[in-house]
């Protein structure tokens, strides 16, 4: 007796860009089953949000999956390394703090190196701890050199990301896709057609009048959600109260000096400025709230701020920060802008794309739908974007900010319950704890809790029990090494030409 298959012999990926290419690339493996066919439907009549993206540290990881040499990869999209974001302004108006990638000093005996800090620093016995973080010392010197794999190396600390051009990256993937088998359809989507008995999309109907039909469909259509709202009308969440940033205006600026590695988000009256700077020129962006200031006023604040000249004119993007009640519904999955949007303050966006993808491998429906899969990713996606959202919204609310009444509302907005619990456990005893899958650890928190001065009433009981003279000993010795070891790393743009030209030889 034969067996029956377990694979899908048709999914459709509606809509490209940085998320459509990315999850084509990630699944164009399954062709290799001789049974899966891999179509992508994309209008270049249809423009992309992606301009000049900054990234998270998996995305190292997710290139290095699909078998993207870094050389080729910083050279093709015009990429930078970023060890960090530097926070400017978002306290009082006059700070700056890093929220690095990598990890502080180093726990001892089994106590975590941030609790230590917070007594000696307590006791004036210690620089800032942005000094016991090797990315956030590189990053301010301007240096970069990738982690080392030996544990015992202080290198073995740092982690980074990239700064990069998201249309250039998703042509990359494309090209991977292709290669391997994905077919691209040129079209507009205009139609779907729904089965009458179960609900679930049998075909696409493009403007040219071609139908395409699957058995599984990605939603990848952005922010118009065509398939897992338009037809299968799965509702939004929306989470404007807390985060009330509804548009940006963009505008490319001319490189004025080496790249620095590390993503610019500074804080004005009524939102943000990000720069993310690229090999070639640097991207800029004012994300804003329109309740609090005209699309006139912001453009004319983004184009006053900007660090070198502005190159063609500036474009506006329209948002509301959510997520789609439902990601993975009947026989579609939303991946990208159509399952929901997070404000790029953490440089986020393509993190949950990537998240997105690398849960629907690992859930990947057979032709039967079981519910269990499509419940289990929900849940899942779910906590992610909640757990991403009160990160985002920690920086807002933990601001002394009130000069001007955006700044004023968030610092006492009410926020949700499961981040009102991080920052009272906090501010008892400086106490982080990362719940389950969550994409934001430790470190993180403490860059962001501490880089925003909230400063716990106490710390672990724990550090007590150690030698203080011991301890401050300790932590010179740690300070010294992390200061000496980025000294010592090559110019972040030196490192930049020496990748690109391995590509040429």
């Amino acid at each position: 007796m034969k067996a029956p298959s377990s694979a899908l012999n048709h999914i459709i990926i509606a809509g490209g860009g940085t998320a459509g290419w990315m999850t084509a690339a990630a699944l164009s493996r399954l062709i290799e089953n001789k049974q899966t066919r891999i179509t992508l439907i994309e209008s270049d009549a249809i423009g992309t949000v992606g301009v000049g993206e900054a990234t998270i540290p998996p995305i190292v990881g997710f290139n290095q999956l699909l078998g993207i040499p870094e050389e080729d990869f910083i050279k093709f999209t015009n990429a930078t390394f970023k060890l960090g974001i530097e926070f400017k302004n978002w306290y009082n108006g006059k700070d700056s703090y890093i929220h690095p990638f990598g990890s502080y000093g180093q726990d001892i005996e089994a106590i975590k190196f941030y609790q230590i800090w917070l007594k000696l620093n307590a006791l004036g016995k210690v620089p800032n701890i942005d000094e016991f973080c090797l990315s956030a010392v590189a990053a301010y010197s301007g240096k970069f050199a990738p982690p080392s794999p030996n544990p015992n190396s202080v290198m073995s600390s740092l982690a980074y990301a990239y700064h990069f051009d998201a249309t250039q990256y998703a042509l990359l993937l494309r090209s991977l896709a292709e290669s391997r088998g994905v077919k691209r359809v040129e079209g507009k989507i205009v139609d779907t057609a729904l089965n009458s008995e179960n609900g679930h999309i049998t075909s696409l109907k493009l403007q040219s009048g071609d139908t395409i039909e699957g058995d599984f469909y990605i939603d990848c259509t952005g922010f118009k959600s065509l398939l897992i709202n338009g037809a299968l009308g799965i509702e939004f969440e929306d989470w404007s109260h807390w985060l009330p940033c509804d548009r940006a205006v963009t505008i490319a600026g001319a490189r004025d000096s080496a790249p620095a590695p590390y993503t610019r988000a500074t804080a004005l009256t009524a939102g943000w400025q990000w720069r993310i700077p690229l090999q070639h020129r640097t991207g800029n962006g004012h994300v804003y709230s329109s309740q609090y200031i005209t699309d006139d006023d912001a453009e004319k604040a983004l184009i006053e701020n900007l660090e070198g000249n502005p190159i063609g004119s500036a474009r506006k993007i329209h948002f509301r920060t959510g997520r789609r009640k439902k990601f993975f519904h009947k026989n579609c999955v939303a991946i990208g802008l159509s399952a929901g949007f997070m404000e790029p303050l953490e440089s986020t966006s393509i993190h949950l794309i990537q998240a997105g993808i690398s849960k629907l491998i690992a859930l990947l429906p057979d032709p039967s739908f079981n519910t269990a899969e499509a419940e289990t990713y929900n849940n899942l996606t779910h906590m992610q974007f909640e757990q991403t959202r009160d990160f985002l919204i920690l920086h807002y609310k933990a601001t002394q900010r009130t000069d001007s009444d955006f700044w004023t509302y968030v610092k006492n907005m009410d926020i949700p319950d499961s981040l009102q619990m991080k920052l009272e456990l906090f501010k008892s005893k400086g106490r982080i704890f990362r719940f389950q899958d969550e994409l934001f650890g430790e470190d993180n928190w403490a860059a962001v809790l501490l880089g925003q001065k909230v400063m716990p009433r106490s710390w672990d009981p724990l550090v007590d029990t150690l030698d203080t003279q011991q301890l401050s000993n300790h932590l010179a010795g740690m300070h010294q090494l992390i200061r000496r070891t980025a000294e010592q790393m090559p110019d972040h743009q030196s490192y930049i030409d020496q990748l690109v030209r391995k590509t040429t030889r």
